[in-house]
C-alpha cells in the first residue's frame, strides 16, 4: 500500500543534500516512531530542529547575506511545532531552498564524479556494439558529461526556484533518463547498417520500457478494479501512451498526459466507486501516518498516481 514511506526517503535526501551528511541524519533522527506518545514525538523533534538550526546557522557563518537563511526557517518550523500546527514537506523544501541555492556548485561536482562510472559503462557499450573510433568515443564522452551538467543544473535551479513543490521535484528525478537525447547525438556519429541496427535497438529499449511500465500499472488496476479482457487491452494503451519513453512512432495512439483520469473512461461505474475508494484508504493512511509527524501530505500527491 502506498504511504508516508514512500516519499520519506526523497525528503532525506533532499535534507541532506542541502545541510550534508550531519543534517541528514540528524533531521532523519528527528521523525519519530510510531512508539511514544505525541507529546513525547513532538518534544523530540523540537528538540533536533533547534541542534539542526544550530548547525545550520554555523553553515552560514557570520557574515549572513539579506534575505530568509535556513536558521530563520527552522526557527519558524519549532514556532510552528509549538502552537499545534501541521508542517508539510513543502515547508520543509522551502525552508532548505537557500542552502540548495548556495551549495549547488558543491553538489553538481560531487555527482560528477559519481556518474562517472555510468559514463565509462555507456560509451564502453556503445564503442563495442558499433565499433566507434577513437574520435567518436571522445565526443560521446563529452556529451555525457554535458548530458549530466545541463541534467544536474536544472535539477539545482528547480530545487532553489520559490514555489517548487516536493511532488515537482520527484516527477522531475522520476521522468528525466540519462540516456534523453542520446538517439540525436549518435544519428551524428554513425551511418549506414550501424546508424540502422542503432536505431532498431533504441526503438526496441524504449518500447521494452513502456510494455514493462504499462504492464505494471495494467496488473495494479486489475487487482482493484477487476478488469475484462476489453478494459485490459484499453487500459495498456492508455498507460503505455502515458509513458515518459512513449513516442509517435510506437504507433499506439497519441500521448496521454493524465493516465489515471483517462483510464476512468473505460471503467464502469461500479469499478469506479472501488477505484475511488482504494484511493481514499490509501490517502488516510498516509494521512494518519504523516500526521503521526505533525506533518500534511505534498500538495498534489495521489496516492494512485506513481505506486
Amino acid at each position: 500500500m502506498a504511504s508516508a514511506n514512500s516519499f520519506r526517503p526523497f525528503l532525506y535526501l533532499l535534507i541532506g543534500l542541502s545541510v550534508g551528511g550531519a543534517g541528514a541524519v540528524l533531521f532523519r533522527d528527528s521523525l519519530p516512531g510510531k512508539e511514544g506518545s505525541p507529546e513525547e514525538q513532538i518534544r523530540k523533534l523540537e528538540a533536533d530542529l533547534k541542534t539542526s538550526q544550530n548547525r545550520v546557522i554555523a553553515l552560514e557563518g557570520k557574515g549572513r547575506r539579506p534575505g530568509r537563511t535556513v536558521g530563520d526557517g527552522l526557527h519558524d518550523l519549532r514556532d510552528s511545532l509549538e502552537a499545534g500546527n501541521m508542517i508539510s514537506p513543502d515547508d520543509i523544501l522551502r525552508t532548505f531552498q537557500p542552502l540548495i541555492r548556495d551549495l549547488s556548485p558543491i553538489f553538481d561536482r560531487i555527482r560528477m564524479k559519481q556518474e562517472k562510472q555510468h559514463i565509462d559503462s555507456m560509451v564502453g557499450e556503445l564503442t563495442r556494439k558499433y565499433d566507434l573510433n577513437p574520435a567518436q568515443r571522445e565526443a560521446l564522452h563529452a556529451w555525457c558529461r554535458q548530458k549530466i551538467e545541463e541534467d544536474a543544473k536544472r535539477f539545482g535551479e528547480l530545487a532553489g526556484q520559490d514555489g517548487t513543490t516536493l511532488e515537482t521535484l520527484a516527477r522531475e528525478a522520476r521522468e528525466n533518463r540519462s540516456d534523453r537525447g542520446l538517439d540525436s547525438f549518435m544519428e551524428g556519429q554513425l551511418s549506414g547498417d550501424k546508424l540502422k541496427n542503432f536505431k532498431i535497438e533504441r526503438f526496441n529499449e524504449r518500447s521494452d520500457r513502456v510494455q514493462s511500465d504499462a504492464d505494471m500499472r495494467v496488473a495494479r488496476v486489475d487487482s482493484i478494479v477487476k478488469l475484462d479482457d476489453t478494459q485490459r487491452d484499453q487500459v495498456f494503451g492508455i498507460m503505455a501512451r502515458g509513458s515518459p519513453d512513449y513516442d509517435a512512432s510506437m504507433d499506439l495512439g497519441g500521448a496521454v498526459t493524465n493516465r489515471n483520469k483517462e483510464m476512468l473512461t473505460v471503467l464502469r461505474p461500479d469499478q469506479v466507486e472501488l477505484w475511488q475508494a482504494e484511493q481514499d484508504k490509501r490517502r488516510s493512511a498516509a494521512e494518519a501516518e504523516m500526521n503521526e509527524l505533525h506533518m500534511t501530505l505534498p500538495k498534489g500527491w495521489d496516492p494512485l498516481e506513481d505506486w
